[in-house]
């Protein structure tokens, strides 16, 4: 990272980040080229490794690519003030700002299912509370990143 003290260092400021992101961008390489797909998701912080979940349709471009090619690369952002200045080139911007990769999966295990869509309820409404019906589950496909490289970044009002 060029801008060595923009770095989220702390692992607690690092969740709060990514707690207040509601969505996430994820990168994929399709013949060469890059699609990216901003999806809403849940996540999961255990033994110091992130867990990412979405959900979709069975079907798509997106299932396409995930069969394809495991590895993809993510992004989210939050806090977006425009910094003002005098001079054009002395504008600048707050933010905080996650990026990472990892390998991408197909859940199959109903349980697991339930698990990623409670996330993504839970990280978009606030309550962790839901009850899936396993018709409704099988039905809608739910879909993870196993991070294996996550590294965050800020600019805030005091610095």
């Amino acid at each position: 990272m060029r801008r060595k003290e923009r770095e989220v260092t702390d692992k607690n400021r690092l969740r709060e980040i990514i707690e207040s992101c509601h969505r996430i961008r994820v990168g994929f390489i399709d013949n060469g080229h890059v699609y990216i797909v901003p999806v809403n998701f849940g996540c999961v912080y255990e033994d110091e490794k992130y867990t990412f979940y979405f959900h979709s349709a069975k079907e798509g471009r997106k299932m396409t690519l995930i069969k394809e090619n495991p590895t993809v690369g993510f992004e989210m952002d939050t806090g977006y003030e425009l910094k003002t200045a005098g001079a054009a080139c002395a504008h600048s911007a707050y933010f905080q700002s996650v990026i990472g990769e990892g390998k991408i999966s197909v859940v199959e295990d109903t349980e697991e299912k339930k698990k990623g869509l409670r996330m993504v309820m839970e990280h978009e409404t606030g309550n962790g509370d839901w009850e899936f019906q396993d018709k409704m589950v099988q039905a809608v496909c739910v879909w993870k990143i196993t991070v294996s490289e996550i590294t965050g970044k800020e600019q805030v009002h005091n610095q």
